[in-house]
């Protein structure tokens, strides 16, 4: 359905995308990344609002830049908030729709539909200046929907919402994506978790992973974890560390804490603790790498920038498949040369 193939998109020198490779199938999916990773870009690319600099786009087999045939297959709801604030959301979903080529008794009908289907309600016929955060967003999404695209795209959907309407939300874009294809960039990734939909984290303009989250987490796990312990001797502690095959990097950070990158922190921790006991050496904490779902986004910025990869070495995800879009020994994916 979505496929990208060595795409980069340049605004003068300043490089949005960099050549990102990856297929998306039919479903729904999470783009991730934090602010100026380069979430919109890839959406503008994918919408048909920008054209690539270098590399292709396939949206359903074709181009979608400045192609009817697939602009009118896909809906798009933007990060930023509705400029027009005279209309009511009635009027303004009845235009969009005429827009994309429904006669006006249709497109009333459509507008209806959308609007009854994002629950609304009373609200749909006051003016969007008076209207809360979250019901504007509602009127944005019921915007997108209302001529029910193949693929919904949804960059940034839920910021700026109290907890009561993100959920609200969140359900109806579940909802709404059992049957049809999505795509959502956010930065939240528990929202992504709660659509149950595949992954692919995007940081610095480069694709630097995708799959789903047992898949990405699992292409985790095949690099160093990351415990983090202080002591009063934490040098002392260094040393014995080094004294097997348990450790892949290490550093100190300020007088007490000590960072181990390590592919078995129950190992390492045992064999610390037991030297601590034995040679009398005060640990004040000692704790591993978060690895829910934010943890692990965490680990994959963080090798992003280079910190906690081995020993002068390039960070292990870019190290550790030779090509862009390599497929990891866990069905992940990842972006060769991903360096800060």
């Amino acid at each position: 359905m979505i496929s990208l193939a060595h795409v980069t998109k340049l605004y003068g020198t300043v490089i949005g995308v960099n050549d990102v490779t990856v297929e998306l199938g039919t479903g729904a999916h999470g783009l991730l990344g934090p602010n100026g990773a380069g979430k919109t870009t890839l959406l503008g690319l994918v919408t048909g609002q920008l054209r690539p600099t270098m590399g292709s786009v396939r949206i359903f087999g074709e181009r979608p830049f400045a192609n009817p045939r697939v602009l009118a297959r896909i809906g798009y709801c933007p990060a930023g908030d509705l400029l027009e604030r005279g209309a009511t959301p009635r009027e303004w979903v009845t235009y969009l729709v005429r827009l994309a080529g429904h006669a006006a008794a249709a497109a009333g009908r459509l507008a209806d539909a959308a609007l009854e289907r994002v629950r609304i309600g009373e609200a749909a016929d006051r003016s969007l200046a008076t209207l809360s955060k979250g019901q504007r967003q509602r009127a944005k999404l019921a915007g997108a929907i209302a001529h029910a695209p193949d693929l919904l795209v949804l960059d940034e959907p839920f910021v700026g919402l109290d907890p009561v309407a993100r959920h609200d939300l969140v359900d109806l874009v579940r909802e709404w994506a059992g049957d049809r294809s999505l795509l959502v960039a956010s930065h939240l990734l528990h929202e992504i978790e709660a659509l149950d939909a595949g992954l692919a984290v995007i940081l610095g303009g480069r694709l630097v992973a995708s799959g789903d989250v047992a898949e990405i987490r699992g292409l985790v796990d095949t690099l160093p974890a990351e415990v983090r312990l202080s002591a009063d001797r934490p040098r002392r502690l260094a040393e014995i560390a080094c004294g097997g095959d348990l450790v892949d990097s290490l550093r100190f950070e300020g007088d007490e804490t000590l960072v181990i990158g390590t592919r078995h922190p129950v190992a390492l921790a045992a064999r610390l603790a037991d030297a601590a006991a034995r040679e009398r050496i005060a640990i004040a904490t000692l704790h591993a790498a978060d690895r829910s779902l934010e943890g692990v986004f965490d680990r994959l910025v963080q090798l992003h920038r280079g910190i906690g990869s081995s020993r002068g070495q390039r960070p292990p995800a870019a190290a550790d498949l030779a090509r862009v879009g390599g497929r990891s020994p866990t069905g992940a994916t990842t972006a060769a040369g991903a360096g800060s």
